[in-house]
Parts: C-alpha cells; structure tokens; sequence
C-alpha cells in the first residue's frame, strides 16, 4: 500500500510530502487546483514518461518518491529524479534501476483508473483480459502468447529461406557454370609461373642452342679459346714468380678462375642437353596458358590462388544452396510442432474461457443492477478471436457494449470490474480518477457505497467532485492552489477532518458560496456513513 508520496519541483507543486492511511482516501479540489498534478506525479514514479516541461524550477532536479508498504513489514521505495537537462535516474530501494524493471513492479503494486479509461472498457482486447483475469488465465495466455511468438518468428524464417532459396534458384545455373569450368581447369598453385617460364624456353630454343654451340667454341676452340689463353697467362706469371715474387699470388688466382670457368663451361653445356625444341608442346603450353589467362581475365584477378579462392568459394555457395534446403525442411518440421502446440493452448484457453463467461456475465449483472440499473442485462460472448461484453440497460436485447452504453453506465460497469479485478488479482492499491463521472444522485451513493466495500479488504484512492462519493472515505484530503504576491501558483495538500471536511463536502453540494442548507447536507451525509 502507499504510504507516504514526496514530491519536489513537480509542475505546481514546489514541495510536498505526506502520508496516507490503508482503507478507503479521499481526495478532492476545485478544478484547476491540482488534482491531476499529483496523480501525474504518482505516475512519473512508476514509469510513466517523463519531460522537463514539468519542472516547477528549469535550473532544479524534479524528484517524486513513493514508499509502499509490503506484506510483513517491508517497505519498497521507488524514487524518480529529472534534471533539468532532462535526463531522468530511476531508483528501486535506492538500488539504480530500468524504466521497464519499475514498470514491472509498480503493476503488482498500484491500478491507476484515470480520466476517461472507462472508454477502453469497449475494447475487445480489454474485454478478454478481464475474462482472462476473472479464469485465471493470465500465465497461459502469456505462455500462449510466448508460444505463438515462436510459432510467427519460425514461420518469418520460413519465408525468409523461400526467398533464398528462389534466388539460389535463380543464380544456381550460372554458378554451377562457373565452378564447373574453374574445376575443369584443374588449377594447381604455381602452374602459371612455370608454364610462362616453359614457353619462354620452347618459345626462344632455336636462339638458346645457338648461344650455348657458340659459348662451346669459344670455352673449346684450340687457339684462340678462354681456356687456352688464361693457361697461357698462368705460366707466364709461374714463370715471371721465380724473378719477381708478388706474381705467384696473382698465378694462383688464375689458376682458381680458370677452374670456376671449367665448372661453369660444364654446366653450360649441361644445360645445352636439356633444351627442348618441340613445336607441339610449345602449342599446349600456349594453350593452356590462354584457358589460364582467358579465367584470369574474366574474373578480375591476376594469379591462379585467387581463381581457387573463387572456385572454393563458389562450391560453398551451392552447398549452401543446398543448405537451405534442408534448414527449410527443420524449420517446418518446428513450424508444425509449434502449431500443434499454439492449437492445444488457443483450444484450452478457449474451453476455459468458454466456461468462466457465464460466471463472470452472472458477477458483473449482479453488481451493476445493485447500482441503480435494476433491469441491466450483461453477457460475455466468447468465440475463438476472445470475448465480446454484451449489455442492455434495461433488459431486452443484449448488444455490443461498445455501442450501446453510456457515459454514466460505462463508469458503473468499470468500478464493477475494477472491483472484481481486485479481488481476483489480489492488488493492495487501486486510484480512481473521477471513475463516478457522468452519475449523480442515489447512483453516485451507490458507487460511494461500491468504493467504500473496495476499501475494506485493500487501499483506495479515489479522486472525486461527488460529495455522495467524498463523504464515505476514511481520509480526506484536500488539494487547493496558492498564491502568493510576486510568485507563480503552488498546489498544496492536506489533510482534513471535522469543521473542515464538513465545509468541504458542502462546497462540493452548494459551490463556494456555504449556506445553511449546504452545511447541514454536508453533516448528514458524512453522518450517514
């Protein structure tokens, strides 16, 4: 239950903090005076928007702070503060918290009724989650829900693989075409480099022998040939050491060169053996360097890894192709096991449904004809889409809510099953916001009398003009604005009993001109309670 509310720096309201009893609490004002204000700040704590228009003080944090009183003596703070830059921190027992993790809390904590929510009493949605609410059904809805998410997403996935697999049919004959031609070219790492060099060879052999038969003569010849002329200068210089000895190192020398040229005019000739002239392989060397180039070319690339790069990558692609096949055919085997499941749950949500309508039309037919509607008829229709409210206000042929109820039977038909509701789910705090607009008279007593039953067994806000409603509360409180000379309007609050509240209650029945007759009024009827 909420048993205290602080509130700094919040629209009208520059500081306030005060407590609440348990039961039934009455807040009443003059329009304008700020009812709404606080109600909104109420809101802002538990995870309503915020905006920095709302700051009293543009240079001051906003802060509102609620303290709940939890079963055996535990308390649940929750503290929203809005800096000026708007930016807004959010605190759970003083402990940094989400905007959805409050969200989450305050639902097990607090029913606001606001202005006007009554209007969402005609929606379809709205009218099988109090079905739902009134069985039981809440957590298998919510697994339903959960299941059928999976249901829809499988079968998004399903539709998405159709796709890829329409457009790998598209591209799978041009693919398979490629591959085919790279695996017919049975690339291997390097062949390029040795083929060039091959044709290079067969390309120029005729010039090849030529220069190696002249290297031969000229190593070879027998007068005038390299190895002849250095033997002859190596004797000379053994000849001319004996006389000037510095010569015998550079006899040596050509002696060591006229080896390395022997070594080097054998592997010249050696070489000579090796020449190929061969017309015909020069032809498949050419050719296959074309089928090599011609790839090359038409992929874009400048060596033989970079085709087995794409030639990898393509027959990855038309695995995957396959692929997808396969991954469709499992996820519509999950697609059928989820609908099987979903039908199951959908089929007994519905029995159930079907079975708690009667019960719950019965319930709700009861308590809105003890508000001064003694012929109402009230039915819930269920059928596989959810539940439809059936009413007629004075007995005859039942229609859709949503199209023959007003304003004032609305309201009544709302605080019935906000009341149920609360009894059902076990909520310790509910606010009504004005629920008895659009009544009056006996039927405003009534629902006093209605809100009153409510307040026995949980904590009651209600914010009301109707002094048939304002005279039943165990609290009352007071919401009026100030204002003070040079200084913007303040709303303030406070608790009010005895002379007060009877003054209050008449101004509600006679306006802000008191009489006698008002006052007495006012005394009957908070005596009648």
């Amino acid at each position: 239950m909420l048993s205290r509310l602080t509130i700094q720096n919040y629209a009208l309201i520059d500081c306030l903090d005060i407590s609440f009893p348990d039961n039934l609490v009455i807040i009443t004002g003059e329009t304008g005076a700020g009812k709404s204000i606080l109600l909104g700040a109420l809101s802002l704590v538990l995870g309503g928007r915020s905006d920095i228009s709302t700051l009293k003080d543009r240079t001051r944090n906003c802060v509102v702070e609620a303290i709940f009183n939890l079963e055996e003596g535990q308390e649940c703070i929750l503290r929203r503060v809005i800096s000026p830059n708007g930016r807004s921190r959010i605190f759970i027992d003083d402990e940094p918290a989400t905007l959805e993790q409050i969200r989450n809390l305050s639902e097990s904590l607090v029913d606001i009724h606001s202005q006007h929510q009554h209007l969402v009493l005609s929606r379809t949605g709205f009218q099988t989650s109090i079905l739902d609410h009134f069985a039981g059904l809440t957590l298998q809805v919510s697994e339903y829900e959960a299941e059928h998410a999976k249901y829809l997403s499988v079968c998004r996935e399903i539709s998405d693989l159709e796709q890829k697999i329409a457009e790998a049919a598209r591209t799978r004959d041009y693919l398979e075409y490629q591959y085919a031609q790279l695996e017919r070219a049975s690339l291997v790492e390097g062949e390029l480099e040795e083929l060039e060099a091959e044709q290079a060879q067969l390309a120029n052999s005729e010039e090849i022998l030529q220069s190696i038969s002249r290297m031969e003569f000229l190593f070879q010849g027998e007068d005038d040939s390299i190895s002849s002329r250095l033997k002859e200068i190596e004797s000379l210089l053994e000849r001319l050491s004996s006389f000037i000895p510095e010569f015998r190192p550079l006899a040596d020398r050509i002696s060591s060169s006229r080896i390395e040229l022997k070594d080097i005019e054998s592997e010249i000739l050696g070489r000579g053996g090796s020449v190929v002239t061969s017309p015909q392989r020069l032809q498949m060397v050419d050719e296959r360097l074309s089928v090599l180039y011609d790839l090359m070319r038409k992929h874009a690339v400048g060596s033989i890894s970079e085709l087995i790069s794409i030639r990898e990558s393509l027959g990855t692609q038309l695995e995957k192709s396959l692929d997808l096949s396969l991954e469709k055919e499992a996820a519509e085997k999950r697609r059928d096991a989820l609908k099987s499941s979903c039908d199951a749950r959908a089929e007994a949500i519905f029995n159930q449904r079907y079975q708690a309508a009667p019960l719950l039309s019965q319930e709700i037919e009861e308590a809105v004809r003890a508000l001064e509607m003694p012929f109402a008829l009230f039915s819930v229709k269920v059928d596989r889409e959810g539940a439809v409210f059936l009413f007629s206000a004075n007995g005859g042929e039942v229609r859709e809510l949503s199209k023959c109820a007003s304003g004032g039977e609305l309201s009544r038909i709302m605080l019935v099953i906000k009341g149920l509701m609360a009894q059902y789910v076990g909520m310790p705090t509910m606010i009504f916001d004005e629920i008895d607009a659009g009544v009056s008279g006996s039927v405003a007593d009534k629902m006093g009398r209605k809100i009153v039953e409510m307040g026995r067994d949980m904590q009651i806000f209600a914010i009301t003009h109707l002094p048939q409603v304002a005279s039943k509360g165990s609290a009352h409180y007071l919401v009026y604005k100030t204002i003070e000379e040079g200084d913007e309007p303040r709303t303030q609050i406070k608790y009010i009993e005895g002379d007060e509240r009877v003054r209050e209650i008449a101004r509600m029945l006679s306006g802000s001109k008191l009489t006698e007759e008002a006052l007495a009024n006012a005394r009957v009827l908070l005596q009648s309670e």
